[in-house]
Formats: C-alpha cells, structure tokens, sequence
C-alpha cells in the first residue's frame, strides 16, 4: 500500500506514525507542494498511488472528473465542519474525505509586547498606526511582521478580510466561478487591506523588504528577534515556534479581527484522502482515516487538528488546538480557504495566479501607488486570471 503525501519533516513523521498502526504496511512518500506534477506524470506512466493526500479540494474535484478516483464512504463517525463536508463530492459522490484541517484566522503575539489585543479592524488600524509611528522614530519594533514573499500568506490575509466584508453569497460565489471579481465588495477587501499594509513603518525593513521576506521568517521576527509585535497565519505557525522561540514566554492568540468583535471571520484550509480507481485497498485505507480515532497519535503528539467533528476534545493534549476545535464546533459555517478553490493556474503557486496578483497589489500600496489606483489594478487583474482559468468573471 503506497500513500503520497504533501507533508515534509514533523508532518511527515507523524502521519507515519498514524499509519504504522494501519493493519496492512503503508508506504508514504512526501512530494512536497507540487503534490500535482507528481501524481500527474505517476498516472501517465500507470503507477499511480493507492492514496494521495491532497492539499486543495480542486484537484479532489479535478482528478474525479478525470476518471482517476474512486468513491468513497467515511466511517461513521466522520463529521465534517459545516462549509466543507461538500467539496469533495462531485455529481453528489464523495471522492474524498478530510484528513487534517489548518485554522487560517489566527494572529500571534508576546502579551510582554501587546498586552491589549485589537478586537476589530478599526482598532488594528490604529494600533498599527501607532507602533508603526514608534518604529519610525526608533524606539520600538514594527507592529506587522508578513512573509510576503509567500503568496500563499497575502491570498490569508484577503480570504479573512473578504469573508467579513463580502458575506458568504459573494465568498462562494467567487469560489465556485458565479460571481465577478470586480463586484464592489472585493474592492471593499482589497481597500481595506490597502489601508493597513500602507501604513508607514508597518513592516521590518518596510514593504520591499517583506516582500523578500518568506513565511517561516516573518514569525522568526516575532519570536526570535522581537523585530514585530505581531504576526498572522494559521495554527501551524507555532511549529516554527518551537524551534526558533527566544525566551520562555509562550506565545498568544487573537482571532482575525472583523468590522464587528462579533463578525471575525474563519477562514479553514484542509488536507483531503482520495483513493485512486482500481486500488480496493486505498479505498479501505481511505475510510480508515476517517476514523475519529486514526490521528490518535498525532493529536497525542500535538500539533494536529482534526477536521472529524466526532473526534472528543478530551483527546487533544495541546491546548491550542483543544480551543480551536471548539470554535470549529461552535461555527454555524466555516469559510474554506478561497485560493484553495479556484481552478487551473489561477489557484496561484509562485509567480502565478492570485498568490502573484496579491504580491503586487502589496508592491503597490507599500510603494506609494494609491489605494484606488491599487484595487482598480487588482481586481482588473482577478478578474482577467478568473476569465483565462475558466473560474469566473
């Protein structure tokens, strides 16, 4: 039984150590982020995996349309957070189910260094304003740390701001090629972003220089040199954490602020099983890991958290992730992270689609372009990108 993978290191580890205890031997080859090229030239060539894990429920959507997949039922205790128990179904038959979730609406923070956190956006706004006047004077560290380097991390920050300004009609129109990228509320999210990325001394080293700044070092200015108060992005941040925190002062959280405290958005991403046609055993081991208790390693482990809503909060021993599934069960709906959504190349990877458009409308409003000038580029350009992947308006 051979299983690809997209996790690396720790990730990697551990969903070994989940398998080992699997009845029949797993083989789990980590192929890194172009998990697609591989799989690609693995089935042109008829040596394709029993079981990929995927990190984006358009390829799920793709390969099933192609042919490439089989069906497959989760075990019966498998409960997915509402917004994504249906990306994984295509003509209402289920190609996949949901082996590990990532929570996208975190910033971090020493309470040393912010002892208040913003609680709307209007108030990160003002904060920013004023550390971002303090840093320019010397006499204290940029408010914002930001891997801009990263499409990935500019597309988080536009999913949160646009699920709080766009409502989830819009969100998911856009997600699924409905809607046009140059309706007004994407214009809201991209001006609202505008302003804050803008501020002057908002950044380390200003905008040019995070946009050389990869995401594993824009957390390194925060727990390591304390060049930035904070930071966003996913629960997945506190593993760089672990290895690069200076100091024995753990850090905190705060949930993406909103127009409202009580509109903050929550924005998941998700990695997703899928059994290749032909393969009986990928298809078992598929349903294997929808068990509620098949990550039991990991999640002793910690570092882990569960999109199967059965799985008991007792069973988390890292605290952070025991808060963070009670909040993904407490949500009437979840926004799936939109990027992950799109089709084709739009989908964006380096120097492509919407991770490359995000990069330069950040160019722009750190450069001095105006904010109207910016969003009128922007959403030309998401728009076009939609039109040429077949993704939309």
């Amino acid at each position: 039984m051979q299983v690809a993978v997209v996790w690396a290191g720790g990730e990697l580890a551990r969903f070994r150590e989940v398998v080992a205890d699997y009845p029949t031997p797993v083989q789990v080859i980590g192929v890194g982020n172009d998990i697609d090229a591989f799989l690609v030239a693995r089935q042109s060539a008829g040596t394709t995996p029993d079981v990929a894990i995927l990190p984006r429920p358009g390829l799920v959507v793709e390969y099933a349309r192609r042919g490439w997949l089989s069906e497959v039922t989760p075990a019966d205790n498998y409960t997915a957070p509402a917004g994504m128990a249906d990306l994984l179904t295509v003509d209402r038959r289920r190609y996949g189910v949901w082996t590990k979730a990532a929570y996208k609406s975190l910033f971090w923070h020493f309470p040393s260094m912010l002892d208040e956190p913003p609680r709307t956006w209007a108030a990160l706004v003002a904060l920013t304003r004023q550390l971002g006047a303090r840093h320019r004077a010397g006499a204290g560290p940029a408010p914002l740390a930001i891997g801009a380097a990263d499409g990935w991390v500019l597309t988080d920050w536009f999913e949160n701001v646009l699920a709080d300004v766009a409502g989830a009609d819009l969100y998911e129109g856009l997600a699924s090629g409905q809607a046009d990228w140059r309706d007004p509320p994407v214009g809201y999210a991209l001006d609202r972003l505008a302003e804050l990325w803008s501020v002057q001394g908002a950044f380390p080293g200003g905008g040019r220089r995070a946009l050389l700044t990869q995401f594993e070092e824009s957390i390194i200015q925060v727990v390591h040199h304390r060049d930035a108060v904070m930071v966003f992005e996913a629960d997945f941040v506190d593993a760089v954490v672990a290895r690069f925190r200076r100091g024995s002062e753990p850090p905190s959280t705060f949930r993406f602020p909103g127009a409202r405290v009580a509109s903050q958005p929550l924005i998941v991403g998700g990695d997703a099983a899928v059994a290749f046609a032909g393969s009986t055993g990928g298809v078992e081991l598929v349903r294997w890991l929808s068990e509620a208790a098949a990550f039991r390693p990991w999640l002793d482990a910690g570092g882990y958290l569960s999109p199967n809503l059965a799985v008991p909060l007792s069973n988390y021993r890292d605290p952070l992730r025991r808060q963070l599934a009670d909040e993904l069960r407490a949500a009437e709906k979840v926004q799936f992270d939109l990027s992950d959504r799109l089709p084709g190349t739009f989908t964006g990877t380096d120097g492509v689609g919407i991770w490359r458009i995000m990069q330069d409308f950040f160019m722009d409003v750190t450069d001095g372009v105006t904010a109207r000038e910016a969003v009128r580029r922007a959403t030309g350009q998401l728009a076009e990108e939609a039109r040429t992947a077949g993704g939309g308006r």
